[in-house]
């Protein structure tokens, strides 16, 4: 692309993570300085720039670009875009800040990527699949390249579970493929929904921490999101109003809120503002509960989300929280690096008292109703010890 007859061109080669776009830049200098050397004009390593002498006597510009700051992919028309490993980009990385980059020069752009999962990746690759010039979209396995060694993709075959080789070895999209929750896209079919008088409400507040936003979901009885207020970087009594209102508004919600360290008096604040508010103290083993309780209404399709197109940071944020595993081999859940999970944690606090089994400890005194009472609060692992 790059060396295609033009007076003047610009394309960005943009991977998910600073070091992974290094890793690209240093392959795309790598040929350029064995096979192009002499067509190099311009060459600054520290900026990840190339400025070439292309076929057309013009100049071309490449840049390796990473999607960790966003803040950086604005601003620029480009003629050309190459995306790796883009099903890992953030959907809103592509939809808000990359895709736009091409509109002003009609530009072009390669999205290359293992798949992962059924994502904004998957729906471009359903519509490359259809007739027209817009999309187009090709799969290969891995046993297709011929630099591969097949035996070794067999033996993998073998070792490896169905799913993971599935998305690894064949390029296939695996539905919830190392997700946390399933049916994501199948909930969001729900729209925003006024209160109604006499209702039941269930609040969940996630509370910003540094760079974070702080997210207030609100259910109704039956498990639908009816209302999300999402913001960050306000002062701590503007949010308190602004929960407040939203919490009053639909028949003095019960607000169950992360009390963690900072959360702890603004639980104080609400409840002495006459709030509904219970708290809940997240450790490893509360957050479990609470992730785990999400999973099964996802999975029994008792939850509705509203469509994406309404809330599309709290789908993203969903369909992206992943199972992990730690250094000393235990399973966890939790966002990838560069995204957030304040929408995840808002809404598993929200359907906390809808959950099957409203009390997890037998009660044998004063403590345990308290334990009834604030469930999260002391879901610590001093206690399960």
């Amino acid at each position: 692309m790059a060396m295609s007859p033009a007076e003047r061109s610009i394309g960005w080669v943009v991977a998910p993570t600073y070091d992974l776009a290094d890793r690209v830049f240093r392959e795309v200098l790598l040929h350029i300085t064995r096979h192009l050397n002499h067509r190099v004009v311009k060459l600054k390593e520290s900026e990840r720039r190339i400025v070439l002498r292309n076929m057309g006597g013009g100049l071309s510009e490449i840049r390796a670009k990473s999607a960790d700051n966003p803040v950086s992919l604005l601003g620029e028309g480009l003629d050309w875009l190459i995306v790796d490993e883009a099903a890992r980009l953030k959907p809103t990385i592509w939809q808000s800040h990359l895709s736009q980059r091409l509109v002003d020069k009609r530009g072009q752009a390669l999205l290359i990527s293992t798949p992962y999962g059924k994502g904004y990746f998957f729906d471009l690759f359903r519509a490359g699949q259809k007739p027209g010039a817009t999309y187009q979209s090709w799969n290969y396995p891995s046993w297709t390249n011929p630099h591969l060694d097949k035996s070794i993709i067999e033996e993998e075959r073998s070792r490896l579970p169905d799913r993971i080789f599935g998305e690894q070895y064949e390029a296939s999209f695996v539905e919830g493929s190392g997700a946390v929750f399933r049916y994501v896209r199948e909930a969001a079919k729900g729209k925003w929904k006024s209160p109604v008088p006499g209702a039941q409400y269930f609040a969940g507040l996630d509370l910003a921490k540094v760079e974070d936003y702080t997210v207030l979901v609100i259910l109704n009885d039956k498990a639908q999101v009816v209302f999300v207020d999402r913001f960050h970087r306000l002062d701590w009594s503007v949010q308190v109003r602004r929960i407040r209102a939203a919490c009053e508004r639909y028949n003095d919600a019960l607000v169950y809120i992360d009390s963690t360290g900072q959360g702890e008096p603004i639980h104080e604040t609400l409840f002495n503002k006459g709030l509904n508010v219970r708290p809940y103290c997240l450790t490893a083993r509360s957050k479990t509960a609470l992730i785990n309780n999400l999973v099964m209404m996802f999975e029994r399709r008792e939850i509705t989300l509203p469509r994406s197109k309404l809330w599309p940071e709290g789908i993203e944020e969903l369909e992206a929280f992943e199972y992990s595993v730690t250094n000393s081999g235990h399973r966890r859940s939790s966002a990838p690096s560069g995204y957030h999970d304040d929408c995840v944690i808002a809404l598993g606090l929200a359907a906390w008292p809808l959950r099957d089994q409203p009390w997890e400890f037998e009660f044998h005194g004063p403590m345990d109703v308290a334990m009834r009472l604030f469930p999260g609060y002391f879901a610590t692992e001093e206690h399960s010890s």
